[in-house]
């Protein structure tokens, strides 16, 4: 089973929903863990333009916000660099800078702009960080190391993607390219980015891409040091998981990242669209006087839980469509 190039488009980010019979997607209101999910599996029939407009369908991921200090003490920690939309952050460090996701193709200067508007240099960013190898998160990365001169850091199971600027398992499909971007290094599960006085674990949750890469890090805030997570996804999305898998084993490394998340509860969870973590609202309470306005303990399992249901049931309706199909 193959989604045409309308389904592909409008399920890619997996948070948006979808109207039937037409090509327009629209993020809804921010509303933290539990609505957000309830229509990742819908897809649609449409054909779309040739020229498909990602700003029109998309208008979140390209509204901006003004960039602001998520945690940390001081000028330390980690910054929101992102749009509405999409979430890009920035991390200082006493050798450097780093910066995790670059957004859609054409963002990477939004980015640098929002790292100098915070006062820090862009280029001093030393690394770059990816999720994963999807446009509307490694859209802008090519830019960004054009205009910063950094390396770029990512997982072998993303390296062709990034480097060949396709979305694996659908490379005929243009609308789904991205500029290609050199990886300098791969990393594994389990291993580490230090920068000055910062390390980053990088943690492989494979699925909604086959290098989906999470990222932890500990925030230190007056007294006290937080673990933060800035997570990949574990969406469906556009993704085929049966007949020809967008990729061999696909299934399998959906469940192994729901098992290897179970037990995690990191103090701060952020994550590259940033409606799925509640980040507006916290954000607002944060604005009104709550500096411990991110650190929300509950939120990840709460997610997690939600999106292992939605993968469960995009898997049946996905069999269950290709039964049909096969039986015809």
């Amino acid at each position: 089973m193959r989604l045409n190039s309308a389904s592909m488009a409008l399920a890619l980010a997996g948070c948006i929903s979808v109207a039937q019979n037409s090509t327009t997607a629209s993020v809804p209101p921010d509303s933290g863990n539990a609505d957000v999910m309830d229509s990742i599996s819908n897809l649609v029939d449409d054909e779309i333009p040739e020229q498909f407009d990602w700003q029109q369908n998309f208008p979140s991921w390209y509204a901006a916000v003004e960039p602001y200090q998520i945690m940390g003490t001081g000028k330390k920690g980690i910054y929101f660099v992102g749009t509405e939309g999409l979430g890009m952050f920035f991390i200082p460090t006493s050798a450097g800078h780093i910066v995790i996701d670059g957004g859609m193709p054409g963002e990477g200067q939004y980015v640098a702009d929002a790292i100098r508007k915070l006062g820090f240099d862009p280029k001093n960013v030393k690394i770059l960080l990816n999720s994963h190898a999807h446009l509307d998160h490694s859209g802008g990365l090519a830019e960004l190391k054009a205009l910063t001169g950094a390396q770029l850091i990512a997982s072998e199971g993303d390296r062709s993607a990034l480097e060949g600027g396709f979305y694996l398992g659908s490379e005929d499909d243009s609308a789904m390219n991205a500029p290609p971007v050199e990886v300098d290094r791969t990393i594994a599960d389990g291993e580490t980015v230090t920068l000055g006085d910062v390390t980053l674990t990088a943690h492989i949750t494979p699925g909604h891409s086959r290098g989906c890469t999470s990222w932890t890090m500990p925030v230190v805030q007056g007294e006290e040091i937080y673990q933060a997570l800035v997570f990949c996804s574990a969406t469906v999305a556009a993704n085929r998981l049966v007949g020809s898998p967008q990729y061999e084993g696909i299934v399998d490394d959906y469940r192994k990242t729901f098992a290897m998340t179970r037990d995690w509860k990191p103090d701060i969870f952020l994550t590259n669209h940033p409606e799925f973590s509640g980040m507006a609202n916290k954000r607002e309470r944060q604005k009104a006087g709550d500096p411990l306005a991110f650190v929300d303990r509950e939120g990840f399992p709460a997610m997690m839980a939600k999106l292992e249901q939605a993968f469960e049931a995009a898997l049946q309706k996905q069999v269950l469509k290709y039964n049909a199909i096969m039986a015809d």
